[in-house]
C-alpha cells in the first residue's frame, strides 16, 4: 500500500513523515513524501498537510504542475481515503477567509474563519493540548474518546456548511472544529503526528480505513 504525504513546500514535514512511517509498519504501508502528481495519482491513501496561513497553503498547493488535478481525480473520482491535517483540513472548505477571500478545494462545504473566543482572556492562536468532544462514530477514531487530547497549533477554524460533517471539537471559549469528515474525506484541525497515543491511533486508523 502506497501512502502519499504531499509536499508542496508548505513546511517541515518530517514529523509528519516520521509518524505515519511507524504506523505503516504494522500495517505494512510505504510512506511517500511526493511533489509529484503521478505518484498521488498511483496512491492507496493520500495525506494533506499544511502549516502556515491559508492562502499562502492554497497558493503553493495550486503552483505545483498538475497536483490539484490528480488530488482531485483520486479523492473525487476514485475515492481514495484522503486526511488533510491542519490547514490541509482548512484547504477541504468552500472558501477561506484569512487576509483575503480564497478559494479552498470545495470538498467539504463550508468557510475558515477566525477564532473568537467568548472569554477576552483566552489568548488566539488556540495553541497547546486540548480535549476532543466527539460528535459521532467513524472508523478513523476508533479507540479514541471524548475527553482524550490532541495538539492544536491555528488561528482559524473551519466552520462547516453541514453539522452532519462536524466530527468532533473541542472547548475554547466556544466550539471549535477539530476533526471533519465525509465519504472517503477526513481532516484534523490538530496535528496527529504531535498528539501522542490519540493522534498515533488516527494515524493507524486511516491507514487501515476502507471507506
Amino acid at each position: 500500500m502506497l501512502v502519499a504525504l504531499v509536499d508542496y513546500d508548505s513546511g517541515n514535514l518530517h514529523s509528519a513523515e516520521k509518524a505515519f512511517a511507524l504506523m505503516g509498519r504494522k500495517s505494512g504501508a510505504g510512506i511517500t513524501v511526493t511533489s509529484d502528481p503521478d505518484v498521488v495519482s498511483r496512491a492507496d491513501r493520500i495525506v494533506l498537510p499544511g502549516d502556515g496561513a491559508f492562502p499562502a497553503c492554497k497558493a503553493a498547493l495550486d503552483a505545483v504542475p498538475g497536483m490539484v488535478e490528480a488530488l482531485r481525480e483520486a479523492v473525487e473520482n476514485r475515492a481514495v481515503p484522503f486526511m488533510g491535517i491542519c490547514v490541509g483540513m482548512q484547504m477541504l472548505a468552500d472558501t477561506g477567509h484569512e487576509y483575503r477571500d480564497t478559494a479552498g478545494l470545495g470538498w467539504i462545504g463550508g468557510e475558515i474563519d477566525a477564532i473568537r473566543p467568548d472569554d477576552l482572556a483566552l489568548k488566539v492562536p488556540h495553541m497547546g493540548w486540548n480535549e476532543l468532544r466527539l460528535h459521532r462514530d467513524h472508523p478513523v477514531l476508533e479507540g479514541i474518546s471524548t475527553g482524550d487530547h490532541a495538539y492544536f497549533v491555528h488561528s482559524w477554524q473551519f466552520h462547516p456548511a453541514d453539522p452532519a460533517h462536524l466530527l468532533a471539537d473541542a472547548e475554547y471559549g466556544g466550539e471549535v472544529t477539530a476533526i471533519v469528515g465525509r465519504d472517503n474525506i477526513i481532516g484534523t484541525q490538530f496535528h496527529p503526528e504531535k498528539s501522542q497515543t490519540v493522534g498515533l491511533r488516527i494515524i493507524e486508523n486511516f491507514l487501515s480505513w476502507n471507506p
